[in-house]
């Protein structure tokens, strides 16, 4: 597998549709999916390739001066479980950490809603984040918003 930090944006945005198009439980809405695609758009963006075929992204945008968020992040689900997740975010730790950032957030559902997002959330867990606050109505009252932290 490799991971290589993508610039050119036409090239991020088909990743992005690809990746999040084969993940429906996690990306269904598709005017939200359509926004993740544009928004990948001058992020700071990785890939993870198996054999010359996307198999994971992640992409990172600003929020403040020294820090950054984790925005959104696809693994194909055959690919899941198999540290592809874990490497493309330790390339993105580096690289945030090179460039003086000091915090780096995440979103997702908070914990106990849905079996798929509790599989997120420990995921998160698992990379060192910490639980920072629950918004219950940021999204909506289905989804109450976790949001984690770390510091780097």
């Amino acid at each position: 597998m490799d991971i290589l930090e993508i610039s050119n944006d036409i090239e991020k945005k088909n990743i992005t549709r690809y990746i999040l198009e084969a993940l429906p439980d996690w990306f269904g809405i598709p005017e939200s999916r359509e926004e993740y695609i544009e928004d990948s758009v001058g992020k700071i963006f990785f890939c993870a390739y198996k054999d010359e075929k996307p198999v994971g992204f992640l992409y990172l945008k600003q929020t403040g001066k020294d820090t950054v968020e984790l925005a959104v992040m696809g693994v194909l689900k055959e690919y899941h479980r198999n540290g592809i997740g874990k490497s493309l975010f330790e390339c993105a730790k580096k690289v945030i950490c090179e460039k003086g950032y000091s915090f780096i957030q995440v979103k997702t559902v908070q914990m106990g809603k849905y079996e798929d997002y509790d599989k997120t959330n420990r995921f998160y867990i698992s990379l060192g984040f910490k639980e920072f606050e629950i918004f219950p109505t940021l999204w909506d009252e289905w989804n109450p918003c976790q949001i984690y932290v770390m510091a780097l």
